[in-house]
């Protein structure tokens, strides 16, 4: 099936430095960054009501690859193919597992090569993910993002609800039946169809007729090219370890490096020309997407907190109010071990996905993280915030990039070819 379009193509306009000319946090904040390296990066998105942030961020990186390696015009990828065939392959090994594993909206930064190696990629113009169809260009605003008012927001509240009661029929006639009927994945995608719009077999994009995975050959991306790193105790040093994390359904594999390793690596990418995927706890107190800001304060007391996060992290959450906000305040210093009891007694979790795309420096030459989130782009740095090194250090989950932007030394005691 060749499905056309009558979508004018979305206009991209990357993102630059020249967005943060004020380098400032929040107005009436104290804090003045200094931009060490910035890299291109598409229009930040807003995920909406859904826990989908893995595959937006993870795409986000994608299309930042996909810039520096020189391509111009960069088409937004669709975030909702990868959530639709994610769904596909975890519902497959759930019902494999005997519902032993979760199946929930999460997931993680592994999910994306596993979906293009197995069903390709298509562009967000052919694959929009919103209900009954495509979207038309008057919906977006100039810089690429749905308009708040078109009524068009993602929100996977019911499909959830629908697909996880499929699973959970599925689960019961298992234990009632010695053979199970092979209608059950039928009826799922039908579910699937109903809330993200029909699958796609092929399509015509730029006077080109692709199907998924033509297209994924074209863009020239060798997923084996990336990997995951993270660093926890828990696991020998300078080898693989699987991420114990409820949205690793995938048992996808990272490898284990020291928290300077861990940092000095993200740091090192992104001055040699390399951005990263950020997997992070953001249930912080100190993490405030409002105020454009990750620290963590050596008082956290000093921190106000009104309302609740959303169950999935999807949105800024509960308003979070300090002077430690506005004013450059001492931090916490974070070791391998403070790290480690966070990770172990549970304070630190697995929320939210996110993209960094710069290093900067404040007044007091501490570092910070140039972060894209997918929270649409209320706050004052436009859908961006800087995350201290403290917070990174403290609440990073795992970092994922191409392993050329490791240093040598890294890679080799890696062993990573």
């Amino acid at each position: 099936m060749i499905r056309k379009f009558n979508f004018l193509w979305m206009p991209l306009f990357l993102v630059s430095g020249l967005l943060f000319g004020q380098n400032t946090n929040i107005d009436g904040s104290k804090y003045q960054f200094t931009k060490i390296v910035q890299h291109d990066a598409t229009p930040v998105q807003s995920q909406g009501k859904t826990s989908t942030c893995w595959s937006f961020s993870a795409l986000s990186f994608f299309e930042s690859e996909l810039l520096r390696m020189g391509q111009k015009n960069v088409s937004p990828l669709s975030e909702m193919y990868i959530v639709r065939k994610a769904y596909d392959l975890k519902a497959t090994k759930y019902i494999r597992m005997d519902g032993k594993i979760a199946f929930e909206e999460g997931g993680a930064f592994h999910d994306i090569p596993l979906v293009i190696k197995n069903f390709g990629i298509v562009p967000f113009n052919v694959y929009s993910g919103y209900e009954n169809g495509t979207l038309s260009a008057s919906d977006f605003n100039s810089d690429g993002t749905p308009k708040k008012d078109n009524g068009f927001k993602y929100n996977h509240e019911s499909l959830y609800t629908d697909l996880n009661t499929k699973m959970q029929d599925v689960m019961k006639k298992l234990g009632e039946a010695k053979v199970l009927d092979l209608n059950w994945k039928k009826e799922f995608n039908t579910i699937l169809d109903k809330y993200l719009g029909k699958d796609i077999e092929s399509f015509e994009w730029n006077g080109k007729k692709y199907t998924p995975k033509t297209y994924a050959n074209e863009l020239g991306l060798n997923m084996d090219n990336y990997v995951s790193l993270t660093s926890f105790t828990n696991h020998p040093m300078n080898a693989k370890c699987m991420l114990e994390i409820p949205d690793n359904w995938a048992w996808g594999e990272s490898y284990n490096v020291s928290l300077g390793d861990l940092f000095n690596v993200t740091v090192e990418a992104l001055k040699n020309g390399y951005t990263v995927a950020w997997g992070a706890d953001v249930s912080e107190k100190g993490f405030s997407f409002k105020n454009g800001i990750a620290i963590v304060p050596k008082d956290e007391s000093t921190i106000e907190v009104k309302g609740q996060d959303s169950k999935g992290f999807n949105d800024a959450g509960a308003d979070r109010s300090s002077n430690a906000f506005y004013n450059p305040t001492e931090e916490l210093k974070i070791t391998q071990e403070i790290r480690q009891l966070a990770y172990d007694n549970k304070t630190t979790t697995d929320d939210h996905g996110m993209h960094i795309v710069g290093l900067y420096k404040d007044q007091n030459g501490k570092n910070y993280f140039l972060v894209k989130n997918s929270w649409g782009t209320s706050n004052y740095p436009k859908g961006f915030l800087y995350v201290s090194e403290e917070y990174f250090k403290l609440k990073t989950i795992n970092v994922y990039l191409h392993k050329n932007g490791i240093s040598s030394t890294v890679k080799s005691n890696l062993n990573i070819k």
